[in-house]
């Protein structure tokens, strides 16, 4: 795995402990040679991760449309930020240059764009794995609601398994490079 697409708030939340693993994630991903692409923002959980993989010496891909960044909500001190023209465009831009994609603690936003991508795979439109880092139980309660969509038959069970979920970031890089590695690609080469 060359490049980790991380979908995460853009706000610090009340617990310190999920800035503390932003941090952790950034600098741990540097340290093991993997890029980093993620939304280009320089607040809260996102600036966090990025400014870790920054000082670790990390390759960090920003990516934002131009109306955020002329808010200057963007970390321009990355290896490369990229703008684009809308948020459909970011999330297709941060799909290109990642090899997998993993949701830290987030709101709304970070849920829409992990359930996206975690969709394509499902539809075939990529082969990329999708997991959640599910540091402290973060994301136990939302696993739990989509075994219920599996037990009411509107989530198949194949599509459940093939989500990485672990509690600890080797743990999940683990669980992503079996996936990887076991995935056939798709004929059209997403």
């Amino acid at each position: 795995m060359r490049r980790l697409a991380v979908f995460l708030a853009s706000s610090d939340g009340h617990d310190p402990a999920h800035a503390e693993l932003a941090a952790h994630v950034g600098g741990d991903l540097a340290r093991r040679g993997i890029g980093l692409v993620y939304g280009g923002g320089s607040t809260g959980l996102m600036g966090i991760l990025a400014d870790s993989a920054m000082k670790a010496g990390g390759e960090v891909i920003g990516v934002m449309p131009r109306g955020m960044i002329e808010r200057e909500w963007a970390r321009e001190e990355v290896t490369e930020l990229v703008i684009c023209d809308s948020m459909h465009e970011r999330k297709a831009v941060m799909a290109d240059r990642a090899d997998a994609f993993v949701a830290l603690p987030g709101g709304l936003g970070t849920l829409e764009e992990i359930f996206e991508v975690w969709s394509w795979r499902q539809l075939g439109l990529h082969a990329k794995p999708v997991g959640f880092l599910d540091a402290g139980g973060f994301w136990t309660p939302l696993i739990g609601a989509l075994h219920s969509l599996t037990d009411a038959g509107f989530l198949a069970a194949s599509t459940l398994e093939d989500l990485a979920v672990a509690p600890d970031l080797p743990g999940l890089l683990e669980a992503l490079e079996e996936r990887l590695r076991r995935a056939p690609r798709p004929a059209h080469g997403a």
